[in-house]
């Protein structure tokens, strides 16, 4: 595979988010090597390939979970140096794979950790997200006071992604959102990520599952090996054949 050369950001679109020469591992053994991408205000971006590509580790080294070397730009300032705290301040917000879940405590009390961002904003804050979140997924609403270690898997994925729509991200960043759900729940899933988009809400999506991140989002790149080594519009990337060969299914056409 060849890497074809990124569009630049339009006016209407410009950069929210762009990465270059990205460095990151464990130890000593390096996953990410010199990774560079962008992301434009307003877009869904995916990042796609297969397991241990180096896809979780990415989204981790930019929320500041793991230690990176590179430039990380987000609206025109440097915050590689930031720590994950000042990362969240800025309107940057990560669904991790794991969920990370209380699960002793209320559906509505893991929602209103989400909000904490907001912390002396003013009282109507969390409760605008709040509602928000349950006019997203009106089954939270009806689980509030449930505990969130009883949802099913589904609910799990839903109330991770609202906790973290809580904080009214200007960057929202979801890790593998549809795994190990069934495939009822994985289609009301990215319906609900293509419903974001019309919020003003910027998504940088990894996702194993190709055929339906391609499907939503606006442009997509391959990692491979920690590189990055095929990149483009959503859909032009799902009508090429290697990736149609590699990730969609010899007889997709």
């Amino acid at each position: 595979m060849s890497v074809t050369t990124p569009t630049a950001a339009t006016a209407s679109h410009p950069d929210l988010l762009r990465v270059t020469g990205l460095h990151c591992g464990y130890g000593r053994a390096e996953v990410l090597h010199g990774l560079s991408l962008h992301a434009e205000a307003g877009r869904v971006v995916t990042v796609i390939g297969p397991n241990g590509a180096g896809k979780s580790t990415l989204l981790n080294a930019l929320m500041g979970v793991l230690p990176a070397r590179g430039k990380i730009i987000h609206r025109g300032e440097a915050i590689e140096s930031l720590t994950l705290e000042e990362r969240v301040d800025r309107g940057i917000a990560l669904v991790p794979e794991t969920r990370a879940l209380f699960g002793t405590m209320s559906v509505a009390d893991n929602l209103r950790l989400g909000a904490y961002r907001h912390r002396g904003g003013g009282r109507n804050d969390g409760s605008d997200a709040l509602e928000e979140v349950y006019a997203l997924f009106p089954r939270l609403k009806e689980r509030a006071a449930q505990l969130a270690g009883t949802l099913s898997g589904g609910e799990r994925q839903m109330l991770a992604l609202g906790r973290a729509l809580m904080s009214r991200p200007e960057l929202l960043m979801l890790d593998e959102p549809s795994l190990g759900l069934a495939p009822l729940i994985v289609q009301e899933m990215f319906r609900t990520i293509d419903s974001l988009r019309a919020t003003g809400v910027s998504l940088l999506l990894v996702e194993q599952n190709a055929r339906a991140a391609l499907a939503v989002a606006d442009y997509g790149y391959v990692l491979e090996t920690g590189e990055i080594v095929l990149e483009g519009p959503a859909a032009e990337l799902a009508g090429d054949p290697r990736v149609i060969e590699t990730y969609l299914g010899s007889a997709v056409r």
